[in-house]
């Protein structure tokens, strides 16, 4: 595998699709930094990181609407490639759909959002847009 990050997504998204309830993805630190920020946004209900013998997996509890039954994210993109980065200083940040979504960055501060590393003034790696 050549990109975990867009395994990663492309986990998350065909789970969502299939309309599963649970998706296990090998961890790592930076895609537990990822979860974190999608539990905190409020796309995905938990997580937990369960230690297992040749690797750790993550377990994501996946969010959908009660009574439609229509799920959290309606997107999920990978901007920055291994063959192509993105990278991003703070006045030429991306807003996605004009602020309803999230960036997610990776700067010298972190794995941050969009917006805190507007108030942070850095810049860094646009990893992803989820919305």
């Amino acid at each position: 595998m050549t990109d975990p990050i867009a395994d990663y997504l492309t986990r998350i998204r065909n789970a969502y699709r299939a309309g599963k309830k649970v998706v296990e993805i090998p961890s790592s630190k930076l895609k537990v930094s990822i979860t974190k920020i999608l539990m905190e946004k409020g796309y995905i209900l938990s997580y937990k990181v369960v230690e297992g013998q040749p690797f750790n997996t993550i377990k994501i509890a996946l969010k959908y609407h009660p009574q439609t039954k229509v799920a959290a994210i309606k997107g999920i993109d990978r901007i920055s490639k291994p063959g192509l980065r993105q990278y991003v200083d703070v006045d030429s940040m991306p807003r996605v759909l004009n602020g309803l979504g999230v960036a997610i960055l990776t700067t010298s501060k972190g794995v941050i959002t969009d917006k805190e590393a507007r108030e942070l003034n850095v810049g860094g790696e646009v990893l992803c847009y989820v919305y």
